[in-house]
C-alpha cells in the first residue's frame, strides 16, 4: 500500500476542503476556546447557531480550517468534516468502503463512523474554502494533523478506509506503528494513524500541531494552561486546559508535508 493513492474518487466525492473540529463540552468551551485562540494565533470569530456553539478560528493569512463546536453532552474530542460536492454520493461511497452512517443534517451533512467507529462528517462545500488555501511562509507553529488512535485489530481496514475515501496518498512512517494519509499543501490537515496497544475498540482522535521549536512552543502551551504529560523523542504529549489530549511534534510548519 506504500505511496498509494485512488485515481477513482467520482468528481462529486472528491474532498475540497477539510474542517478540524474541537468538540468542547459546554461548561468547558470559553476556556477551550480561549487556549486555543492563544496558542495558535488565531482569533476566534463567526460565532453561530441557535446558543453560539459553534465559532471558527481564523488564521492572520487564508482559508480558516478549524472550528469549535460545544456539544452539550459527551465528553467531546475531536472529529473531520469533508467538504465534498455531493454529499449523498460521497456517502453512499463511504458506506461501500465500510463506514457507518449515524444520521443527517437536512441535505448538506452526514454524519458517518468509519470503519473503526471514528466519528466524520460529510459536509457540502460552498465554493469558496480552500480557494486561497493556507499559507505557511513564516509559521512556528500550526495546528494541522488529525492523529487517529488505532487498536491493532482495526489497523488494515482504517487504513485502507481513509486512502480510498480522500485519494490521498497513504505513506508508511519511519516510526514503527505509523502511516499517514495526506494531499499534500493542496489540504491544511493531513490524517496520521498510530496503532494502539491494545487489541480492540473503537478508534479514537486527537490533534498534533507541526512546530520550528518544540520547547518554546511547549513553553507557551503550558504558560496558556496545558499540562506536560510526556516527552518523547519527537514529540511531546499535553493535556489542554479542559483535559483534552495533544501533542507538539518536530514536524516543520512548511508547505511540504
Amino acid at each position: 500500500m506504500t505511496g498509494a493513492t485512488n485515481d477513482e474518487v467520482p468528481d462529486g466525492a472528491a474532498v475540497r476542503w477539510v474542517w478540524l473540529f474541537l468538540d468542547t463540552p459546554v461548561a468547558d468551551a470559553e476556556r477551550s476556546w480561549a487556549f486555543w485562540s492563544e496558542v495558535t494565533g488565531q482569533e476566534v470569530v463567526d460565532r453561530r447557531g441557535e446558543r453560539d456553539e459553534f465559532a471558527t478560528l481564523a488564521p492572520v493569512h487564508g482559508d480558516p480550517w478549524v472550528k469549535l463546536q460545544a456539544v452539550g453532552s459527551g465528553r467531546g474530542g475531536v472529529h473531520l468534516d469533508l467538504d465534498v460536492e455531493d454529499v449523498h454520493l460521497a456517502a453512499a461511497r463511504a458506506e461501500a468502503l465500510g463506514a457507518t452512517r449515524v444520521g443527517a443534517i437536512g441535505d448538506t451533512v452526514v454524519v458517518l463512523r468509519s470503519p473503526g467507529g471514528f466519528v466524520h462528517c460529510l459536509t457540502t462545500w460552498d465554493g469558496r474554502a480552500g480557494r486561497r488555501g493556507q499559507p505557511r511562509d513564516g509559521l512556528t507553529s500550526i495546528l494541522d494533523q488529525c492523529c487517529l488512535d488505532v487498536p491493532r485489530s482495526r489497523w488494515e481496514a482504517e487504513n485502507t478506509y481513509w486512502q480510498r475515501l480522500t485519494g490521498w496518498t497513504w505513506r508508511a512512517s519511519d516510526e514503527p506503528r505509523y502511516a499517514s494519509v495526506s494531499a499534500g499543501a493542496a489540504m491544511p490537515v493531513r490524517i496520521l494513524l498510530q496503532t494502539l496497544g491494545e487489541e480492540d475498540g473503537e478508534v479514537r482522535g486527537h490533534v498534533d500541531l507541526a512546530c520550528a521549536d518544540r520547547a518554546a512552543d511547549t513553553a507557551r502551551h503550558v504558560a496558556a494552561g496545558a499540562v506536560v504529560l510526556e516527552e518523547r523523542s519527537f514529540w511531546t504529549v499535553l493535556l489542554d486546559p479542559v483535559g483534552r489530549v495533544h501533542c507538539l511534534t518536530d514536524r516543520p510548519p512548511s508547505p511540504a508535508r
